[in-house]
């Protein structure tokens, strides 16, 4: 599955469910922007310019209404399997989490910043789950040294759904 993001104002990017009533697209505000996220088949985007990935593990459903998250981990081009491999072993008990919704882990098709998105009914939920001991081992929080396969530190955007019609 090929998944599209991109990034710009609200009235630009809201005529794009007009002009594409087939897609089911996922409409986000955070940090004084509009996101929209597609999932697809198809192997080429809608968007003039925009990030393109495979989506390589899915958990869930994306809803319209919810708290998005994405971890952007810049990655290595050697470390991308390692990367990978480490993400498939690791436990991932995060679908069972009151307020969890769709969980994405994302491969660029075109840059090194691979994209670890969950998406939850609400911030509360995402915090929830955060503060709880599962995260804090899956995340392996008393260690502070970044894997060699880093190409940079990582960082977290996050979104809340909007409806393009409101």
């Amino acid at each position: 599955m090929n998944a599209f993001m991109t990034k710009g104002t609200f009235d630009f990017l809201k005529n794009l469910k007009d002009k594409h009533p087939d897609l089911d697209l996922f409409y986000m505000n955070g940090d004084g922007s509009t996101l929209v996220y597609y999932e697809s088949d198809q192997k080429k985007s809608i968007f003039a310019s925009g990030r393109d990935f495979e989506a390589i593990i899915e958990k869930g459903q994306l809803k319209k209404k919810g708290y998005v998250v994405m971890n952007n981990i810049p990655v290595t081009d050697e470390g991308r399997a390692v990367f990978e491999e480490n993400f498939r072993n690791r436990q991932q008990h995060v679908d069972s989490f009151a307020g969890f919704q769709a969980f994405r882990l994302l491969r660029p098709k075109k840059s090194n910043q691979y994209v670890v998105l969950t998406q939850w009914a609400s911030k509360e939920d995402f915090e929830a789950w955060k503060n709880s001991d599962q995260f804090k081992k899956a995340h392996n929080k008393g260690n502070v040294k970044q894997p060699a396969y880093f190409a940079d530190r990582p960082f977290i955007t996050s979104y809340h759904m909007i409806d393009p019609n409101e």
